[in-house]
């Protein structure tokens, strides 16, 4: 089993990472600081230091395809929180975070459907949140990011629409609370109920053995508010 992972250098990046490999699958992994992923001795992980928001397409796609010419599974990971309530929120924040949350997954995707198309069972995962899950509780001050995961939901739903014919199933798991550096600056002081190794398990059995029952489907995964 072949695996890519955006935003692995920490918190559930980085334990989806130690998770593939404890599968035994062979994982391309890239992150803006890789200094953690460096300490992972293994030789069934290719890690690349990457800001997707400067790389190219054919970059992503080279870099992957030197590995093998097939991909299973591609979970975009990446994100970008920035806390600032609305009226402050500059445009040049409301692009940075689009960019990353969103844009990157579709430029990495663009990238990598190629290889996909040669898997028996290729799976698409998105990383959402329940900010951006219609209905949900809002939080003040993180309008830019639970919007960019609303768009990363929809984006979901279009592109296992587009996609059904190659067999790829896109889903998105919109992640509640979980203990990462990323919650604990939105929530000072607040304890998540569920732990970044936790939540990475999950994401991991269920992109290996939910694809068959989901495809353009966003699912929450959350026990509490936020």
């Amino acid at each position: 089993m072949n695996v890519a992972i955006t935003g692995a250098g920490k918190g559930i990046g980085l334990d989806l990472v130690r998770f593939f490999l404890s599968t035994g699958a062979r994982v391309w992994a890239c992150s803006r600081n890789v200094s953690a992923l460096d300490t992972i001795d293994s030789n069934l992980l290719t890690v690349r230091p990457l800001d997707l928001t400067e790389a190219s397409e054919a970059d992503i796609y080279n870099s992957v395809a030197a590995l093998s010419d097939k991909l299973d599974i591609l979970i975009h990971n990446a994100a970008i929180l920035i806390n600032r309530p609305f009226q402050e929120t500059s445009h040049e924040t409301w692009q940075q975070t689009f960019e990353t949350n969103v844009f990157s997954a579709v430029k990495v995707s663009r990238a990598l459907i190629p290889l996909l198309k040669n898997s028996s069972a290729p799976h698409i995962i998105h990383i959402g949140s329940m900010g951006g899950f219609q209905g949900s509780s809002k939080f003040p001050g993180l309008s830019a990011y639970s919007a960019s995961k609303a768009a990363l939901a929809s984006l979901t739903e279009c592109m296992a629409e587009e996609l059904k014919s190659d067999g790829i199933h896109v889903n998105c798991l919109a992640l509640g609370a979980v203990d990462t550096e990323m919650l604990r600056t939105a929530f000072p002081g607040y304890q998540a109920p569920v732990s970044s190794e936790e939540m990475a398990r999950f994401i991991g059995e269920f992109s290996i053995n939910q694809r068959t029952f989901f495809n353009g489907k966003i699912i929450p995964v959350s026990s509490s508010t936020p």
